[in-house]
């Protein structure tokens, strides 16, 4: 977040031990985020994006060459109301946020 120059755009970050839907709703919880305005960020279909949609949340997709094979899976659309978009790379952030 620092070297992105990213960091004041978010109201938290969170490092989990198991990134799924569950774990997602508790941060949501725990800081009171309105799931319509919340987004998770990632380059895991398996472990960020897929699992952010299922538990409500918006995603940004930021596709990487040297993602683990183990977390490689089909991006799924996102629900009816949920946001989900995709950058080359973490600063492109800014342009959308």
């Amino acid at each position: 977040m620092e070297r992105s120059g990213l960091k004041d755009y978010f109201a938290a970050v969170e490092i989990v031990a198991e990134k799924n839907a569950p774990c997602y709703k508790d941060v949501v919880a725990k800081y009171q985020f309105d799931p319509a305005t919340t987004w998770m960020v990632g380059n895991s279909p398996k472990s960020d994006i897929n699992p952010a949609l299922a538990a409500g949340i918006n995603a940004v997709f930021v596709p990487h060459d040297l993602t683990w094979a183990l977390e490689h899976e089909t991006v799924n659309p996102a629900p009816k109301g949920l946001w989900l978009l995709q950058v080359e790379k973490f600063a492109d952030l800014k342009q959308h946020f």
